[in-house]
């Protein structure tokens, strides 16, 4: 029971973070998160040990655990490794030809949240869709850096005029990927899994650089988002 509430908890907190509802220097206390989710602080606390140990959060001396504030080096060094481990891993997959159509229901789940702009459930469902498709690759060590990277991303400027474009486009993307992996096209979906991750990096890059600096021009980035 606890395992399943540690699992909740660290779902609710990790979408509060990474999507930025939780922004860098708020604080997430034991008791007070235990409490306003009605459950045992035992659950609560292994959920936070975890996502310290991922760095999204660091433990504050008699306070609790404080959200850390990412840097856009980091970021773009989460784009570097994630394009290398993901199209490695869905050329495996493109290569075996896998049954992939249990990844349908949660491309229909991406379209849904799409629609009614619901941010938790396109997270909840875009993360699954991609942790089921990196499995099929059967590398389970690689299927796990390339979870944990994607749980290190900061997701700003997902609502934004940008992001939610961006996750209108994705959508249809989600069932393209599945139809290329399928058909062994491994060149045509390495092209099209590129573009599906690198695509969020300058919105990413520009809403971190407007909290570092509100007053300054954003930087460009490095020509990576196509």
């Amino acid at each position: 029971m606890d395992q399943n509430l540690r699992e909740q908890v660290l779902q609710q907190v990790r979408t509060e973070i990474i999507s930025g509802q939780s922004m860098p220097g708020s604080m997430y206390s034991v008791p007070t998160l235990a409490a306003s989710l009605g459950v045992s602080t035992t659950p609560v606390r292994e959920a936070l040990l975890e996502l310290a140990r991922s760095g999204l959060i660091e433990p504050m001396r008699n306070r609790g655990f404080k959200v850390v504030e990412p840097t856009l080096t980091e970021l773009r060094n989460l784009f570097d490794l994630r394009e290398v481990l993901e199209l490695h891993a869905a050329t495996i997959v493109a290569r075996k030809k896998k049954n992939l159509k249990e990844l349908v229901r949660f491309a229909d789940e991406v379209a849904r949240a799409v629609k009614m702009e619901d941010i938790r459930l396109y997270l909840e469902a875009d993360r699954t869709f991609h942790q089921l498709l990196t499995a099929a690759a059967d590398n389970a060590r690689l299927t796990e850096m390339v979870m944990g990277l994607r749980d290190q991303m900061r997701l700003y400027g997902i609502k934004s005029r940008a992001g939610l474009a961006r996750q209108n486009e994705s959508a249809a993307e989600h069932y393209q990927i599945i139809e290329l992996a399928m058909a062994g096209e491994e060149d045509a979906l390495a092209d099209l899994l590129r573009r599906h991750i690198r695509a969020w990096e300058p919105i990413f890059i520009e809403a971190l650089s407007r909290m570092a600096n509100p007053r300054e021009p954003i930087v460009a980035s490095r020509g990576h988002g196509r």
